[in-house]
């Protein structure tokens, strides 16, 4: 799965999301991502369950496609503060 379709997923899934997906340097893994995701649906809710939202957005694919994501969320106040 390239980064371009898990980009969609995401931001197809996640209300107003926004997302960057890369893969990590120095890792030559097509199935070790990294993801920056930012959406107003992460706004009062803890770290986890805004992952949760992530990991939901992708299903299966975290269990098939995808082995590794390092993810880092944000409401849009958060990643403006960056």
């Amino acid at each position: 799965m390239d980064t371009e379709e898990v980009t969609q997923l995401i931001e197809s899934e996640i209300e107003d999301a926004q997302a960057t997906v890369t893969q990590p340097r120095g890792v030559h893994n097509e199935d070790h991502l990294a993801a920056v995701v930012v959406s107003p649906a992460f706004e009062g809710k803890p770290l986890v369950q805004q992952h949760q939202l992530v990991y939901d957005a992708l299903g299966e694919h975290m269990t098939t496609d995808i082995h590794a994501l390092e993810l880092k969320t944000y409401t849009p106040e958060e990643y403006e503060k960056q």
